[in-house]
C-alpha cells in the first residue's frame, strides 16, 4: 500500500497534472504506479496529455517529499482516500474536478446516506447563528453528516450545535492537516476529530492561501446531496459554494432574510434567480429531500403489495431506496446491468410513476 501511495502522492504533485488529468490518466493506465512507469510515447499520445505534461510526468523527482509525507500519514494515522478507494466520497467522482486524493482524520462515514454542507457569511448575525442553531437541532434525528470549512461565522456555528445535538460533522481545510486554520478553531477540530472529521486535498506544510479556498469549497460542495445557505451577502465564499453546488446538480437551498438585511442579500439574490430553493427550516429540507420516513416506509409498502416489478426493475428501485437520489452513472455502477437493460427499467418505472427523473440525469423514488 505504501508504494502505491508513494505514486499517488506523486500524481498529486506532478507540474502541469491537475485533477481533470489525473483522473483521466488512472482511468487509462488503471493506477498510478502505471503512469509514472509508462512509455513517454504512450503519455504523449494520450489526449489532452502531449508533449508538455508527458515531460512533467517522467521529469518527476519530488519522490522524497511523497516519501516525508507517508511518514506524516502513518504518525497521525491519517487515512488517504485515493479516487479508485472504495471509501472515497462517491458523490466527488460525479465532479468532473474532484480531487484525486483526500486526507482524511475522523470516523464519520463520508458515503453516508444523507450529507448537506451547511456555508454562509464568516460575520454572522443573531439571527444566522439562531437558525443555524435550530434548524441543525431540528435534524438531530434524521441520521445525516453535516460539512462545512470550518471557517469562522455560520461554519463554525454549523460545526458546534452538529456535535451538540450528535450529528458528525466534517469539516473541509484549505491546507494540510499539520495545522488549523484558524487556530481559534483548534479544540473544536480536535473534538470533530473524534465525533466527524477533517478532510483535505493538501499535503502537510500547505498554507491556507488564497488561492486555496474555492478549492476547497468545491469539495464542500461536492461532497454532499444538498448545499444549505444559511446567511451570506452579494460576495464571498458561500455564493460560490452554492454556485459549485449548481454546476454538481446539487440541491442548493437559502434561509432568506429581510430585503433590507446586507447579510442576506446573497441569499434572498439565490432565491430570486432560481439558483436556490427557499426552506424555512429543517422540516423543508426533509420534505424536499423526500428524506421524511414515514413517507419513505408507506411508499415502499405500496411499492411492494401493488406493483410486481420485473428482475431489472427491482434492482433499480432496491438500490434508489437506499440511495435517496443517485445519478445514471453510479446506478450502472451499482446495479451491473447494461445499457439497453437500464434505459429499459427507467423507462417502464417512470411510466408507472414510480422513479423521477431529475435535471443531470439524477433518479429517485417517486415521493
Amino acid at each position: 500500500m505504501t508504494n502505491d501511495l508513494l505514486y499517488q502522492i506523486a500524481l498529486t504533485l506532478v507540474a502541469n497534472i491537475g485533477d481533470v488529468h489525473a483522473k483521466a490518466l488512472v482511468n487509462r493506465f488503471g493506477d498510478a504506479q502505471s503512469i509514472f512507469k509508462a512509455k513517454k510515447k504512450d503519455l504523449e499520445n494520450m489526449e489532452g496529455i502531449g508533449t508538455v505534461r508527458a515531460n512533467s510526468i517522467k521529469a518527476f523527482n519530488g519522490f522524497p517529499v511523497c516519501e516525508s509525507e507517508i511518514k506524516f500519514i502513518e504518525q497521525f494515522r491519517i487515512t488517504p482516500l485515493f479516487l479508485t478507494d472504495k471509501n472515497y466520497p462517491q458523490r466527488l467522482l460525479n465532479c468532473y474536478d474532484s480531487p484525486a486524493l483526500l486526507y482524511y482524520r475522523g470516523c464519520a462515514n463520508l458515503n453516508n446516506s444523507r450529507v448537506i454542507s451547511m456555508v454562509g457569511t464568516r460575520n454572522n448575525s443573531d439571527y444566522g447563528k439562531t437558525t443555524c442553531e435550530k434548524f441543525l437541532e431540528e435534524l438531530k434525528q434524521s441520521n445525516i453528516v453535516v460539512v462545512s470549512g470550518l471557517a469562522f461565522g455560520i461554519d463554525t456555528i454549523a460545526h458546534k450545535a452538529a456535535i451538540k445535538n450528535n450529528l458528525p460533522t466534517v469539516g473541509v481545510l484549505a491546507h494540510g492537516l499539520d495545522r488549523i486554520y484558524p487556530q481559534q478553531n483548534k479544540t473544536l477540530a480536535k473534538q470533530m476529530m473524534g465525533e466527524g472529521g477533517l478532510l483535505t486535498e493538501f499535503i502537510s506544510n500547505t498554507n491556507p492561501g488564497k488561492q486555496n479556498f474555492p478549492k476547497r469549497n468545491r469539495i464542500v460542495a461536492g461532497i454532499c446531496d444538498a448545499v444549505i445557505v444559511i446567511e451570506t451577502g452579494k460576495k464571498g465564499g458561500s455564493l460560490i459554494t452554492a454556485e459549485l453546488g449548481n454546476s454538481y446538480n446539487k440541491d442548493v437551498f437559502a434561509i432568506p432574510g429581510r430585503t433590507s438585511d446586507i447579510k442576506s442579500e446573497g441569499c434572498n439574490y439565490l432565491i430570486k434567480s432560481n439558483k436556490a430553493s427557499l426552506i424555512t427550516g429543517a422540516a423543508d429540507l426533509l420534505e424536499m429531500m423526500n428524506w421524511n420516513e414515514t413517507k419513505k416506509i408507506l411508499a415502499a409498502r405500496q411499492r411492494e403489495l401493488f406493483v410486481e416489478l420485473t428482475a431489472d426493475e427491482k434492482i433499480v428501485t432496491d438500490i434508489l431506496q437506499n440511495q435517496d437520489s443517485i445519478q445514471i452513472d453510479q446506478l450502472y455502477f451499482k446495479s451491473g446491468l447494461s445499457s439497453s437493460a437500464m434505459a429499459a427499467a427507467l423507462l417502464s418505472l417512470e411510466m408507472q410513476g414510480l422513479v423521477v427523473s431529475l435535471p443531470g440525469k439524477v433518479y429517485m423514488l417517486s415521493p
